[in-house]
């Protein structure tokens, strides 16, 4: 069974960092692109950024990139997502998601309970 969990998320002041943590489990993680997706209130999900398989290739959206920075550790199947000078537009809930093949974003179909992050002075 697949399972991501996410963890990390706070509430932060504009301009604050946060590292977002999703331990992956029940699949051969190294093989699959991971990517990042978030949901504010009110709104539809938003892709936030992707990593291949194999780490070497990323992919981030305009409205984070410069801002964010996504990692993945294979050897302890572990996501990461860097997150900083944060503005208030970033609050949103975020959840880790597999991909179904190992280069690129297909879709958070598989994606875990999310963390939630709130940016707000």
């Amino acid at each position: 069974e697949v399972l991501l969990v996410e963890s990390g998320g706070g509430l932060v002041q504009p301009g604050e960092s946060l590292r977002l943590s999703c331990a992956a489990s029940g699949f051969t993680f190294s093989y699959y692109a991971m990517s990042w997706v978030r949901q504010a209130p009110g709104k539809g999900l938003e892709w936030v950024s992707t990593i291949n398989g194999a780490g070497g290739s990323t992919y981030y959206a305009d409205s984070v990139k410069g801002r964010i920075s996504i990692s993945r550790d294979n050897a302890k199947n572990t996501l990461y997502l860097q997150l900083n000078s944060l503005k208030t537009e970033d609050t949103a809930m975020y959840y880790c998601a597999k991909s179904q093949n190992p280069n690129g974003y297909d879709g958070a179909v598989v994606r875990g309970q999310g963390t939630q992050v709130t940016v707000s002075s």
